[in-house]
């Protein structure tokens, strides 16, 4: 019996020392596990949901859909080559400097100060300010002025936009004119400080085009077109109709209809000179102008005399 008593004894010692084993190796199989999941875990991209829109500022532009769309797209393909080269993908070389193409009034300045914005979102630029000049800011009156101008005039365009406006006259002046010089010191300065600059010419389209094509040093870092087309005689109204609620006027009955009828003959007989919005606020100031003449002869001044717009305020 007590042999027996001993030998049961041993078998149940035996059987919790493997209970004891299996127990371990199954800890530490859920260790193993729980090391695997981790590590699937961590290396294992996880979906990103890119939303990149527009700027508010930029969707609220009266028109210029095509230019929008263009912005958008440059947005969203800087963003996703940025991406690509976060996870060790190879990215193309972005070149950032654009030329603005249209008449004048088109909102080419507004655009390249959105742009600036864009890029210092996008960590392209540091502040994104815009600097905007022309040929009479870069351009000096004797040897040695142009350079000190142009790079002065860059200097402070540093890590944001600077914007060249009508850029052709740079090669208006002939064989001898100092424009070659600030193009040369324009184009070294692109080069030298390209992290903390972007470069955005603007013009009439057949102008620019021949001013670009002039110099290979201006064709090779300016390949990205984007037009401003002229507003449609809708565009031109709803231009009018802002002003008109910025400034707290409203329009009298059917004052609407002869806007619309005069926005579409000026722009049957636009020349190339048409100011587009810059017409409009023209014709507006003009406008609050007559209203003026108009209630100046009068002596009961009520808000709604003061706020109400007639037809015969239309200088037409």
């Amino acid at each position: 019996m007590i042999e027996r008593s001993n030998d049961m004894n041993r078998r149940l010692d035996k059987l919790l020392e493997e209970q004891k084993d299996r127990g371990k190796m199954l800890e530490e199989m859920e260790r193993e596990m729980d090391e695997i999941e981790e590590l699937i875990d961590t290396s294992t991209e996880k979906p990103i949901k890119i939303i990149i829109q527009n700027p508010q500022e930029l969707q609220e532009l009266i028109g210029l859909e095509s230019v929008k769309s263009e912005i958008n797209t440059l947005s969203n393909f800087i963003k996703i080559q940025q991406m690509r080269k976060e996870r060790g993908l190879k990215s193309s070389n972005l070149n950032y400097h654009c030329v603005f193409t249209g008449n004048p009034g088109t909102g080419k300045t507004t655009v390249g100060r959105i742009v600036g914005s864009i890029f210092k979102e996008l960590g392209i630029l540091k502040s994104g300010h815009l600097v905007e000049t022309d040929r009479s800011g870069l351009v000096g009156e004797y040897v040695g002025h142009t350079a000190v101008k142009t790079n002065k005039i860059i200097d402070s365009a540093l890590d944001g936009v600077l914007f060249i406006d009508e850029a052709y006259s740079l090669i208006s002046g002939g064989q001898n004119d100092f424009g070659k010089e600030a193009i040369a010191t324009l184009l070294k300065r692109m080069e030298d400080d390209r992290d903390r600059l972007v470069v955005i010419l603007a013009g009439y389209t057949d102008e620019m085009k021949i001013f670009i094509n002039s110099n290979p040093g201006l064709e090779s870092r300016f390949n990205r077109y984007i037009e401003f087309e002229d507003y449609s005689v809708e565009e031109l109204y709803r231009i009018f109709e802002t002003n008109v609620k910025n400034f707290e006027y409203h329009l009298d009955k059917n004052v609407d209809n002869i806007l619309k009828k005069h926005f579409q003959q000026v722009i049957e007989n636009k020349d190339r000179n048409f100011g587009n919005a810059r017409f409009v606020r023209n014709f507006f100031e003009k406008t609050l102008e007559q209203q003026s003449n108009r209630l100046a002869k009068e002596t009961d001044f009520t808000v709604e005399k003061l706020s109400k717009i007639l037809t015969i305020d239309l200088l037409i």
